[in-house]
């Protein structure tokens, strides 16, 4: 895999095709490898760039020497992004979401256009009705059993909480024990991720006049922490509609791939073509 190195740390990519350039920002637990069938599938039209964040795949983890938020993973792809000559279309699912939103807010010049899954910005739902408070706690659970397994030492029970509530019930036990293992592993850099997500220092307001085109989707069977941040970005952007996969959870991505991978390639040809006329 392709890599470069920032500030001694070393952000390692997928990376195939030529034309547009298109970022693709994983979930929590996973890494770029995760759009691999979109990354074949855009490859003829475009320069696709699917990187591994922060702590995951074969990118260098966090330094530990101050608060890790999601300034810190966009600071990590600024050297990616300072290789490609044109504004990226920028594409994120859960915490790549959050990631993705972050750099529309900070970065609104380097875009071209923007297509998130259900990004887990946690801190849009502070401020909100009695709904988005009750999301909030609940997620908030979540992230202190991760916190909880953490300090004890058992990333296996975290790690199976954070699955199983994200995929389903039983969905760790269905996971092959090397796989397993490979996620619990990651369980420290998780945390770090709720942490970034419930930190992040920006509100609804903050992404109202976000300028590019805009693909926002959700499942209809996701936890509702998910729904309701899907729910205060809709209310940015009135005049957008969600983009409801039916039958579908968080992980819809992997769950139901070809529909989701559908929706993000109709977005980009869309652009394209505006781009063109």
């Amino acid at each position: 895999m392709p890599w470069i190195r920032v500030d001694g740390s070393s952000l390692e990519f997928l990376e195939l095709g030529s034309g547009p350039p298109v970022v693709l920002l994983h979930s929590s637990g996973a890494s770029g490898a995760q759009w691999r069938a979109l990354i074949e599938r855009l490859a003829a039209n475009y320069h696709v760039i699917a990187p591994d964040l922060c702590g995951y795949g074969s990118t260098s983890g966090w330094s530990g020497r101050r608060a890790f938020g999601l300034a810190h993973e966009a600071a990590l792809l600024d050297a990616l992004l300072a290789r490609l000559d044109a504004p990226v279309h920028l594409v994120g699912h859960s915490y790549g979401g959050a990631v993705a939103l972050h750099m529309a807010r900070t970065r609104p010049g380097r875009l071209a256009s923007l297509a998130l899954f259900e990004p887990v910005a946690f801190h849009l739902l502070r401020g909100g009705d009695a709904h988005d408070e009750a999301a909030f706690l609940e997620i908030g659970e979540v992230a202190a059993t991760v916190v909880r397994s953490l300090a004890c030492g058992d990333h296996a029970a975290g790690t199976a909480h954070f699955v199983d509530y994200w995929s389903g019930p039983g969905a760790w036990n269905a996971l092959p024990a090397l796989r397993q293992d490979a996620m619990a592993a990651r369980l420290p850099k998780i945390a770090l991720d709720f942490h970034a997500s419930f930190h992040e220092p920006a509100s609804p307001l903050d992404f109202a006049h976000i300028d590019v085109p805009v693909l926002l989707m959700r499942g209809d069977r996701s936890p509702r922490p998910a729904q309701r941040v899907c729910g205060r970005l809709a209310r940015c952007w009135p005049e957008l509609p969600i983009r409801i996969v039916r039958g579908a959870g968080h992980m819809a991505p992997l769950t139901h791939r070809d529909e989701v991978n559908e929706q993000i390639v109709a977005h980009l040809e869309a652009c394209r073509l505006e781009r063109a006329a």
